[in-house]
């Protein structure tokens, strides 16, 4: 049986695509440290977040010298903090987002980061991420959550770090 040469070039441009498509899924899952969400964050009942020690006042909390730590609870449609008043945190912090949700499945990602991550009802996403420069970046929710999706945002301010102790003194 002989096969003819385009049958020939064209299985193996076939073969040569699953190959690539193997290497690049394999290449963003190795190297680039992309992971799935997982309950290593620990989990919380969704219903009883008003009893959490942390996500009964969601916000930005100092841990260490340039660490935090912010507390964020997406509901549809806003984020808490982060829609009615933007989340402020110091420029050359490190900052580590811990997330859960209380009602459905919503996104949570920080444009122009690589914050992004996927918030299920009992399990808590946790993203850590540095902030070098004063910035505004934008919280948007990637994740159909109901009939006002479309306007679920909200605000991640990077200050200098001179006006958010002055922002956190005056408090």
């Amino acid at each position: 049986m002989e096969i003819h040469r385009f049958e020939r070039l064209w299985l193996g441009l076939s073969i040569l695509l699953v190959v690539a498509l193997i290497g690049t899924v394999a290449y963003g899952a190795v190297a680039e440290g992309v992971k799935m969400v997982d309950d290593s964050g620990g989990t919380v009942q969704p219903g009883e977040l008003s009893d959490h020690p942390e996500f009964s006042d969601p916000g930005v909390r100092q841990v260490g010298e340039n660490e935090y730590e912010v507390w964020v609870v997406p509901r549809q449609f806003f984020f808490d903090p982060g829609t009615s008043q933007p989340i402020r945190v110091p420029a050359g912090s490190t900052v580590t987002f811990h997330v859960t949700s209380g009602d459905v499945v919503h996104g949570f990602e920080v444009a122009n980061t690589n914050i992004n991550t996927m918030v299920i009802p009992g399990q808590i996403a946790t993203v850590t991420a540095e902030f070098d420069d004063p910035a505004e970046y934008g919280l948007v929710c990637h994740e159909y959550c109901g009939s006002g999706h479309h306007s679920m945002e909200g605000k991640l301010e990077v200050v200098p770090q001179s006006q958010f102790n002055a922002t956190e003194a005056g408090a």
